[in-house]
This record gives structure tokens, sequence and C-alpha cells, in this order.
């Protein structure tokens, strides 16, 4: 229930069509994986219907079935203009009282020019670099890391793929089940601890990050609220609603704070709804929206005519699950935006209108909301291979770039300051897309694909687990490069029929697995490109897949983490691997560094959960084992006589 009861039971008979049993995946007959979901349903508490359940069943898991355990929804009622005013769900708020001996507000100009020793944004700066100016730590001496402390963090309610956000050596940790924590950086001894609720969440991803700003922690939780805790002890400030959690809204990704206000994404958007995704803006001091900016482009609205002829109410899609990045130069926030849904044209009806704003880079000014210039990188996307992921600002030659590379492995470099393409780079295997036009960047989907019918299975590599995922890369300065974590799979998919109506659409798309070709059964690859050549400078890979973001230094390693437990620091230069160790379960996060008295710490998350990303190495190699909990915080330093 926490992780299904928002997806309809369709996606649940797809998943183990696609899935189970893993000797002979699909191989059972659409009667016996249609009786296995019913049996599912009617263990979480689900009674029995006047019809026979079918393959292609619109309703949410949550609809029919409660959970055993479950208390009902909370009830809610909508004013004459649809402003969102449900009943907020009450957590068990502060369990763990304790208040801060010191903490210096965040400024504006700490986020612009974060002291070196701080983390305090999700990939550490507006740019989105992913990495930290501490050097102590280096290539010659990263051989000596040892375990400073570990801290066990909640277990269940979804993924767990933080980042510990870190100011004044106290780290802000968030948890799954919508827990935020205060942790001494030194010691790893907890000082507050509240436990906002819901524990039990549908958000297949938990929260990645929290932001800072004044005297305030913000987070965004999974049921689709933006809330303010008091930095110092942890106690609820204010609270509002983003959306309507009972039509699927949630959130995966924290919020990032620009100019006084605080911008956040939203997701859940992919059932057929009146209203749909957006990206908004609310006052840090009372949590009023200031403004909002639809991602999914209105019939009355620029760019409404770009979705055929569905009406508003069949446009569904555009989440923004990963946190933008921004340029105090041009003022201008960038977020990537996730495909249209369903994911094939075939089941939304859509045909080959390119349905704005889904797959593009968005530059939004943070003051209004007012865009800028946006690029679409695929028009009409229609396998579920998004471009949803970080934006990361770079600046060579005396030209403002941004980059980003989503699930088909193509990393795109654009101009900043107009969104005009520049340049594209094939990280790895794909066979989606058979051309590219040279001015334009725009790729031309196979004819196959765009032939596609429901019902029958279309083949594409990269599969949904990218590519590139959620897993952010690193820009490291000094040598002028992007190290990326990628990921080879390849995969068939097949449109499920839909109904036009109300609370139906979903992703409704059945997935088979395969390994990539010329992978040779290495679904992890860690890659380095130049910015300025798109040069591949080295790679390495390994049959697990990583499952961290990469985090760079000045002391030119990069640390990374994957699906068998080990957590890695290679040489930025070579790639050549340089220390690695063995933690609990899979390592899963945002790596970070900070120090405190001089001394420089590394921090990683291990965790469950998570998508695709979990998902497909699940199917296509099964012999990686590891053991089904162990979320917890573990913080790496020099001996201290170094």
């Amino acid at each position: 229930m926490n992780a299904w009861g928002t997806k309809p039971v369709s996606e649940l008979i797809g998943y183990m069509q696609s899935a189970m049993p893993p000797s002979n995946r699909g191989g059972l007959g659409e009667k016996a994986y249609v009786d296995v979901a019913a049996f599912i349903l009617q263990a979480n508490g689900a009674t029995s219907g006047s019809q026979p359940l079918q393959a292609n069943a619109a309703p949410t898991i949550g609809a029919i079935a409660a959970g055993k355990n479950e208390s009902p929804a909370p009830a809610r009622a909508e004013t004459p203009n649809a402003t969102v005013r449900q009943q907020l769900t009450p957590g068990r708020g502060l369990t763990i009282s304790g208040q801060l001996k010191t903490y210096a507000p965040v400024t504006d100009a700490m986020l612009r020019n974060p002291n070196p020793g701080d983390w305090l944004m999700i990939r550490r700066n507006y740019q989105a670099w992913s990495y930290s100016p501490l050097a102590q730590i280096n290539a010659g001496n990263v051989k000596n890391l040892r375990l400073v402390w570990e801290w066990a963090m909640n277990e269940g309610g979804a993924a767990n793929e933080p980042t510990p956000i870190v100011h004044d050596g106290i780290i802000f940790l968030a948890n799954t089940g919508n827990i935020v924590q205060a942790i001494d950086g030194r010691t790893g001894d907890l000082i507050w601890e509240n436990r906002i609720g819901p524990d039990s969440t549908g958000a297949i991803g938990a929260m990645r990050s929290l932001a800072l700003y004044q005297d305030k922690i913000f987070m965004a939780t999974t049921d689709a609220r933006l809330l303010a805790l008091d930095a110092r002890t942890g106690k609820l400030v204010w609270q509002t609603a983003l959306a309507d959690p009972a039509k699927g809204y949630t959130n995966t990704s924290g919020p990032i704070v620009i100019h006084g206000k605080i911008i956040q994404g939203l997701s859940g958007c992919d059932q057929y709804k009146t209203d749909g995704c957006f990206i908004s803006a609310y006052d840090p001091e009372t949590g009023k929206q200031l403004w909002k900016f639809d991602t999914v482009a209105r019939e009355n609205q620029p760019g409404g005519d770009t979705w055929g002829k569905l009406p508003d109410l069949l446009r569904a899609g555009g989440d923004t699950w990963i946190t933008g990045s921004y340029d105090p130069d041009l003022n201008l926030t960038y977020w990537g935006v996730a495909q249209a849904k369903p994911w094939m044209r075939a089941t939304r009806g859509s045909g080959s209108a390119n349905a704005l704003y889904t797959s593009s880079t968005l530059a939004l000014s943070p003051d209004t909301g007012k865009l800028a210039w946006y690029f679409q990188h695929v028009g009409g996307e229609t396998l579920d291979l998004d471009e949803v992921f970080e934006r990361v600002l770079v600046d060579s030659d005396g030209r403002k770039l941004v980059f980003t590379i989503g699930k088909p492995g193509i990393l795109w470099k654009l101009d900043r300051t107009t969104g005009k393409y520049l340049a594209h780079k094939q990280t790895l295997f794909e066979n989606v897309f058979d051309q590219f036009d040279e001015t334009t960047g725009h790729p031309g989907y196979r004819a196959d694909i765009l032939e596609q019918q429901t019902g029958q299975w279309v083949q594409a590599c990269p599969s949904t687990e990218g590519g590139h995922n959620w897993q952010a890369m690193s820009y490291h300065p000094a040598t002028s490069q992007l190290i990326i974590p990628l990921s080879q799979s390849c995969m068939e998919m097949k449109g499920r029929v839909v109904d036009f109506k109300e609370g139906s659409g979903g992703t409704a798309a059945d997935r088979r697995f395969f390994e990539m070709p010329g992978s040779n059964g290495n679904i992890g690859k860690l890659a380095a490109y130049d910015v300025k050549t798109m040069k591949e400078n080295w790679s390495i890979q390994q049959r697990a897949p990583f499952l961290t973001a990469v985090l760079s230094t000045a002391g030119g390693v990069a640390f990374v983490g994957d699906l068998d437990r080990t957590f890695h620091a290679v040489d930025v230069k070579t790639g050549k691997e340089l220390w690695r160790t063995r933690l609990g379960t899979a390592v899963q996060g945002f790596p970070v560094s900070f120090s405190i008295d001089g001394r420089q710490y590394i921090a990683v998350t291990t965790g469950m959960g998570g998508g695709s990303p979990r998902q497909v190495p699940l199917t296509i190699a099964p012999e990686i084992h590891h053991p089904f909990s162990g979320n917890s915080l573990y913080v790496f330093a020099l001996p201290d006589t170094q």
C-alpha cells in the first residue's frame, strides 16, 4: 500500500507480467497474473465486486484496498474556485525535543556563495555541481578513509534517497515517512526529531532534499504539502497544501530557495483530472502561494495547441520531480519536465503532437514564474524515456551553458541564456532515435515506434531504468568534465487501452527488460565527459548499477555507490578506483562532503526502493543480493593523525 496505493490496478498487473517469475517473465498467461493481483488486493482489505477483475482495471489500488491497518483517508472539501483545502494529515510531531546551541541564519548571500564546509541544498550549489571545494581528502590519502559513525534511519515508507543537508556542523536529514532529524555531524548524536507524517505514503520515492533559509527548514511531504520547521528546535512553524493527495498528487524532491521564495515542483500527475502539474513559489514566512507555472499547456494557454485534439482532462504528465537549478546572474531557474502520460502515444491518443511542456528544459523567472524560454528535447515522448533530471550550469569559453541528460542517455548542451541547442552526445547504446536535426538537435523516432499500436510490443534501448535517472552527475571544475552515473539495459514496452475519463490514465504500459547489447552484462557505467568537446575522457563499467549521485571534490576524488553495497572512490582524471568499502545494504542517495573544525567528512546513505533503477536490475541481475532493510547514514573521515 505504501508504494502502490495511488497506482492503478492495471499497473500492478503489468509489473508482475514484466518481472515474474524471473525464469519465465510474462509466461503464466494473463489470467494467472490477474488472479495473483486479486489475491493481493483481497489480502489488503478489498472485497468482491460485481464484475471479474480485468487486466486493464483503471481504479487505483488505494480505492479498492485500504490496507488492513490503514485508517480512512482524511476528509476534504473543495471550494468553488478549486483551491485545495484538504485536511492536513497529522503526524506524531516533535518526538525528540532539543535545541541547537548555535545556528547562523542562512542568507541569500550564503546560498549564492556557500561556505566550503557546508552543504546547504541539493547538489550543494545553485549551479547543481554536486562538487565540494574541500581538498583534505585527496587522491593520495583517500585509501585511509575510515567510518566515523553510522546512524540508522527510518525503515519502510517508500524509497530512501536523501541529501544530508549540512550547516555549521549540523546535519538535517530527511527520512522515509516524512521524518526530519537534526544530528551532530561530529558525533552522530540526535538533537531533535519531528515525525511530520504521514508515516505511510503512496510515493515511490522519498524526499531527496530539504531547503534551508533564514531560521527555517522547508520540506515538501509525500502527501503534497509544503511546511516550515524552526531549524533550531524542529517545531512546526506553518504548513500549506500544494495540491490534493486524494487526486494522486505527491512529492519526491525538495524545494529550492531563490530570492526569498520557496520554489517547488510536483509529482503524481499521471491520472486524468481537470487540473494538472505545475511549478510554484511560496512566501517563506507564511506559506502563501506567490505564483505557479503549468507544466502541461492547457487549451487556452500558449502551447495549448501542441496536444492535438486532447481536452484538458486528458492531458496528463508533466511532473517536475527533480529540484531545479539557478543562475543568479541571469536570474533564471532551470527545471526539467517529465514525459506525457500515459507513456505511449497510441494509448494516450495524442498522435504526433509534441505535448508541451513535457520532456523539456524550462527557464523561468524565479520572481514571477514567467517563461523565458523552453527547449523540448523529445516532442511527444512515447517510451517513458523522459528528460526531467538535473540541469547543471557551467560557464565555458565565455559562454553560459546548461547540461542535462535523461533516460535516453543523450547528454544535451544548450545555451542557458537563449535555450539554443549547441550539441549532444550519445553516452551509451541507444536505438530509439534514428536521426537528429543538425540545427535544432531534435531527434526523430524509428518508424516502428511512430507506428505503434496498443497491445503490441515495441523494443527500445535504453529501458526505463535509463540511460540516466535521478542519480545526479557532478561537474568537476578543475578538469572541466561532467562525471555521470549511467545504466545499461533494454526493454520491450506494450501500451494498454485506457478509458478516457477522470481518474483513468496512469502509465498504462507493460514492460519486459533485457541486457543491453555490447554491455557484456555490465549494467553500471560511470563516465566523464569534457564540457567543451563532449568527448568521453574515461569510463568504468561493472555488473551492479550505480545508485547514488556522484560527488566530486577539489581533492581530485569522485565518490559513488552501487546496488551491490559498495561505496567507491575514483580518480577524477582517470576513473581509477582508489578506495572502496562495503556497507549494510544498497548504497543509494546523494553523497555529500562537509567539514567541522578543519576536518573533512564524507557522508552517504543506504536504502531501499526507487522504481525502475531498482526493478530492472532485480529482473536482469537477480544474482546481486542485498538485505531488504538497512536505511542508514554513514559518515567517513581520515584518521585524526592525518
